[in-house]
């Protein structure tokens, strides 16, 4: 009896083990569309023995969205983006295949460590090497994730919640001279929409009240027309609504000092960057000036870049932009940085919906987690639905449900994205 038990235990665990092996679920899943895939892959061979082969890439947006695939010997491939600063990269993305060509995707971290400091004197300190290295990294995960038949939120910790709210950015720029009354309406269809938090833009180049096109002080005019902008989206949608505001690093600190004091009434959620990244001085000063929110970060990069904003005390929020600060790992790193100063951690995004999504594992990784910036070109504009696929629905009354699948989730859609690729780059060649 005994040796017939140990048998049968035997052959239970084997049976169980290939049913959950995640090459043999995506060898399966990929023959529904691919049959030659079968011949391919190796369903028996070890994540281990997974190394990358190439790395390809393309871009939307006139080049402002970098689009990144990474592929193995076992046929399968990791999706990243990046965005902003991205534009002209196509061979800094080769020069990154490079350099972890042949190594397991597997390692991650070690990856990161490996493409950031063989190019400290390539400028990984920021810009434009960190925000490819961002979209590469985060295709590392998502390959990781579906060797491993893993979420990338599983492999980051686990998850603190299921979904993760979102605010509607209601894209109301000020180019267009919107009015108080046109804040109100964004503000309704925000909310009807079924969003309890939206956010305006505040900067405006052709105010007819600016005093100097390039000294960005606002004129008192100016400050009246915003309060008014945004006290009509207060009033349209009540006290319950998080409304915020957003300055875009235009305007000087006796200008951002006044708006913040100006706009205290109203209860924002935050006041965005009234001024550039770069003084975090500068931003204390605003910061301890008023009882409205400071948040700030979408143009700081990697966890170095937001530790003067955070010992100093000089943002009530941070708001790193996870498309572009260095990737997932180094996010849940600002994240975990923020957490120990009390912090919120609200991630700006400007991305497409793989963007949207790798940033929502993130977000369900970290205890400090607040709320995710949201677009309204999602609902409007057919391109972000065109250039990946997903099953279900993107996003639901405001929030956003993490996907539990091997992975991020969502995968661009090369035949969708080649009809708004910028002519004469080349495409995931």
């Amino acid at each position: 009896m005994k040796n017939s038990r140990r048998d049968f235990l035997s052959k239970a665990t084997l049976a169980s083990a290939l049913a959950v092996s995640p090459l043999a679920n995506f060898a399966h899943a990929e023959n529904k569309h691919d049959e030659k895939a079968k011949g391919r892959v190796n369903t028996n061979s070890s994540p281990s023995d997974l190394k990358i082969t190439d790395i390809k890439c393309g871009y939307t947006r006139g080049g402002h969205s970098l689009f990144v695939k990474i592929y193995t010997n076992q046929d399968l491939v990791g999706h990243g983006e990046g965005v902003d600063a991205t534009p002209g990269t196509y061979h800094l993305v080769k020069i990154m295949g490079e350099r972890i060509k042949g190594q397991s995707p597997l390692n991650v971290h070690r990856l990161f460590e490996t493409i950031r400091k063989t190019g400290f004197f390539e400028g990984a300190q920021a810009g434009m090497y960190v925000a490819v290295l961002t979209a590469v990294e985060t295709a590392l995960w998502d390959l990781t994730g579906k060797a491993l038949g893993l979420p990338v939120y599983q492999l980051l910790g686990g998850k603190f919640r299921d979904e993760v709210r979102v605010y509607m950015d209601t894209a109301l720029y000020q180019n267009r001279l919107p009015t108080p009354e046109d804040f109100a309406h964004a503000a309704r269809e925000a909310v009807d929409m079924g969003f309890s938090a939206v956010k305006f833009d505040l900067d405006q180049a052709n105010d007819p009240n600016k005093y100097d096109k390039f000294n960005w002080t606002a004129s008192p005019a100016e400050v009246q027309r915003m309060y008014d902008q945004m006290a009509a989206a207060r009033k349209e949608v009540g006290p319950n609504i998080d409304i915020c505001a957003d300055m875009h690093g235009r305007y000087d600190a006796p200008t951002g000092e006044r708006v913040a004091k100006v706009l205290e009434p109203l209860n924002l959620m935050w006041l965005e960057e009234p001024i550039a990244a770069e003084n975090a001085d500068a931003y204390k000063k605003i910061a301890d000036s008023t009882s409205t929110p400071i948040c700030a970060g979408e143009n700081h990069y990697l966890a170095y870049g937001f530790r003067p904003l955070l010992e100093k005390g000089a943002v009530d929020i941070i708001m790193p932009d996870l498309q572009k600060a260095g990737g997932l790992g180094e996010a849940q790193r600002i994240a975990n940085l923020a957490n120990l100063y009390y912090v919120p951690f609200a991630p700006h995004m400007v991305a497409s919906y793989l963007g949207a999504m790798a940033s929502t594992h993130v977000c369900v990784s970290v205890p400090n987690f607040m709320i995710l910036e949201w677009q309204i070109y999602f609902h409007k504009d057919p391109m972000f639905k065109e250039i990946v696929t997903f099953t279900g629905e993107m996003v639901e009354n405001g929030f956003i449900k993490v996907r539990e699948v091997p992975g991020i989730g969502v995968e661009i859609n090369d035949e969708g994205m080649k009809k708004y690729a910028p002519p004469g780059v080349p495409f995931f060649e």
